[in-house]
């Protein structure tokens, strides 16, 4: 494989030379294979390159329709093969990296018309792999056990062969199995609480294989922004255990939709404990001779354990709009949590003379204090409990105790900003009235370039926005009259936005039940695996797709995406994490819930227009744009240049 895409003069600047023949590309090379010259495209070009040639952070805000995923992959290709590192770019989601390394995606445009290999490889989040050991229990007991049969026999050969493996392949991938539903793929997928370390599949686990081939790309590794945040927390711990980091050393770092970032952050930076699972741990202590006073600790841990979980149950509740259960820390759990903590010193101190008479096997033993050492270090975060977010989830197999710090900052400004090599923010929403300190605050990030790069869409005379006006007593059945008549009018071709899983299950629920809606093909997320229903989506030209989390990156051109309908404002959830970042504001709506709302709806409103010859509508169902002028205000700044909305019934702009 060709080094560099140009004749390079080791005796000038690498980066002009990168520079000019990128230039080339957008000017003479990609036209000739029927692209547009976008002007937007190569300013953002010449901006970009400042960055790789510093190695600074930038954030990189362009309008839909600029092209920006073209210049940051040329920029970080160039980049990766002048520094022999692979060069990461973060996705949003799974979802996203699918649609970028698709068959006729961006990567494999330039692979195509520069007549070059590019060898970009895919490293998923764990979640997305299929879990043997589920699998094997799964196949034996759940209702649905034929299912997870002939999942079983599909596997490849090698999988269940003890023999030493002559050939492999990576395999397991969510996207193998696109017909489960989200909660048939829970059921055989990794989870937070699988001990991978001592599985005796592992080294035949599709997400050990997939791990080892990505780490062998020279240009290009896809992940998602939980991966890479993953990455980062986890790279300590991973080099204690003599284990790989999850990425290999690369030479930059591009954050595509980079305004979702901070919420990777968080999700990535959290202590997980579980009940059972901890039960589970403790009890291979007493396969060994160990001494009484050992056992006799481990009995009162695991009694210890069950009354935290038990006292997390009572004062616990449920959040509205979230899978996170608010947590009331009072007396009684400040009680349970010094108990815990203590016998878990007892045990820690019991393990230091077990240690010592070889009664464990050493393997064993380290997980355990890997293990306890993790939990004691969450549960002294107590201790500043004013700086902490936690809640529980219960997903049916019991309560999970989740902490995490309330900011970030210090720990990305540590383990990510520190790194001298470029890092790429790139978004169509990254700033608010001009500025980009609300991004770089939030994150920590002190030094940056910046700019901003309109569309070059002409939203003016491709986009309507239409307000219904909602007042009556029955919120809900209006908003359902408006989204069936609106379906009716662009027959399908519609995206329906909700800002939360309950909301989509609702709606679910009741068009079942309409009989106005008969005769409509409407696909739910979850129902599916996202990158099926999206193509799906894509393909049957009169088709609706339902979803709660394609607020961001969803690019679906020409007719099958025609009408956007967001179903409300998607204000933050009044989960603790929002509740914790409002408590710690002089002006919580102003500087947290309309941040938020604004960057997310410039974000669903852009999923609507992708070319310049597509052209719809948006259809907004807020009550709030009727009841709040500070509310109806923003929500007009943020709507592109040219583009007002109109009131329904009274056919008149605000």
């Amino acid at each position: 494989m060709q080094r560099y895409p140009f004749t390079y003069n080791p005796s000038e600047s690498f980066y002009s030379q990168a520079s000019d023949w990128i230039a080339d590309v957008f000017y003479e090379i990609l036209p000739e294979a029927g692209f547009e010259i976008r002007d937007e495209q190569i300013y953002m070009s010449f901006q970009v390159e400042r960055a790789f040639a510093e190695n600074q952070t930038i954030f990189a805000e362009a309008g839909v329709g600029t092209g920006k995923t073209l210049v940051y992959l040329l920029h970080a290709l160039c980049h990766a093969r002048y520094s022999r590192k692979p060069a990461v770019i973060a996705c949003a989601d799974e979802s996203l990296i699918e649609q970028l390394v698709k068959p006729e995606g961006d990567i494999a445009k330039l692979a195509k018309h520069l007549n070059m290999d590019i060898d970009a490889r895919l490293g998923k989040s764990p979640d997305h792999y299929l879990c043997l050991v589920k699998l094997e229990e799964s196949r034996h007991k759940e209702e649905e056990s034929a299912l997870f049969q002939s999942i079983h026999e599909q596997l490849p050969d090698f999988v269940n062969n003890h023999a030493a493996m002559q050939s492999f392949y990576p395999y397991g991938d969510r996207t193998n199995y696109s017909t489960l539903n989200d909660e048939q793929w829970k059921k055989i997928s990794w989870d937070p609480f699988q001990d991978c370390l001592v599985c005796d599949r592992r080294h035949r686990c599709g997400q050990t294989l997939s791990r080892d081939h990505y780490r062998k790309s020279p240009d290009l590794i896809i992940c998602s922004h939980d991966f890479y945040m993953e990455h980062v927390w986890t790279y300590e711990a991973r080099k204690r255990e003599g284990q790989l980091p999850l990425l290999p050393e690369h030479s930059s770092v591009v954050f595509d939709e980079g305004h979702l970032l901070e919420t990777a952050a968080q999700k990535a930076l959290t202590y997980k404990l579980k009940h059972n699972v901890f039960e589970e741990i403790l009890l291979r202590l007493l396969k060994g001779e160990i001494r009484e006073s050992l056992a006799e600790a481990i009995d009162e841990a695991i009694e210890r354990s069950e009354l935290l979980f038990a006292a997390l149950e009572k004062h616990s509740k449920a959040v509205p709009g979230s899978d996170r259960r608010e947590i009331h820390y009072g007396e009684e759990l400040v009680v349970q949590i010094n108990r815990f903590r203590d016998i878990l010193a007892t045990i820690e101190e019991e393990l230091i003379f077990e240690s010592e008479l070889y009664t464990i096997e050493p393997y064993q033993l380290r997980i355990v204090e890997e293990h306890l050492e993790m939990i004691q270090l969450a549960l002294s975060l107590f201790k500043f409990s004013e700086q902490l977010i936690f809640w529980v989830t219960d997903e049916g197999d019991g309560l999970t105790f989740v902490i995490m710090p309330k900011l970030v900052k210090e720990v990305l400004k540590e383990r990510v900003f520190s790194q001298q090599i470029p890092i790429l923010f790139t978004s169509a929403t990254l700033s608010i009235d001009g500025s980009f300190s609300y991004m770089a605050d939030s994150l920590g990030i002190e030094d940056y370039l910046s700019f901003t790069v309109a569309s070059p869409y002409d939203y003016e005379h491709q986009m309507e926005v239409i307000v219904p006006e909602l007042g009556s007593s029955d919120i809900f059945a209006e908003k359902m009259d408006w989204t069936l008549r609106m379906l009716k009018q662009t027959e399908g071709r519609a995206l329906i936005l909700f800002p939360s899983k309950e909301e989509l299950k609702r709606f679910k629920q009741e068009i079942s039940l309409n009989p106005e809606a008969a005769g409509l093909s409407i696909a739910f997320e979850g129902d599916r695996e996202i990158s099926f229903l999206i193509s799906a989506f894509q393909n049957d030209e009169h088709s609706s797709l339902c979803a709660v989390t394609l607020w961001e990156g969803l690019d679906v051109p020409g007719p099958s995406l025609s009408n956007v309908i967001i179903w409300a404002l998607p204000f933050p959830p009044n989960d603790p994490v929002y509740t914790a970042m409002r408590k710690g504001s002089d002006s919580p709506f102003e500087k947290v819930d309309l941040p938020y709302m604004l960057l997310r709806l410039r974000q669903g409103i852009g999923r609507l227009i992708r070319t310049r010859e597509d052209k719809g509508i948006v259809v907004i169902l807020s009550e709030e744009l009727s009841r709040s002028e500070l509310v109806r205000n923003q929500v007009k700044e943020i709507l592109p240049q040219g583009v007002e909305f109109r009131i329904s019934d009274h056919n008149k702009l605000y």
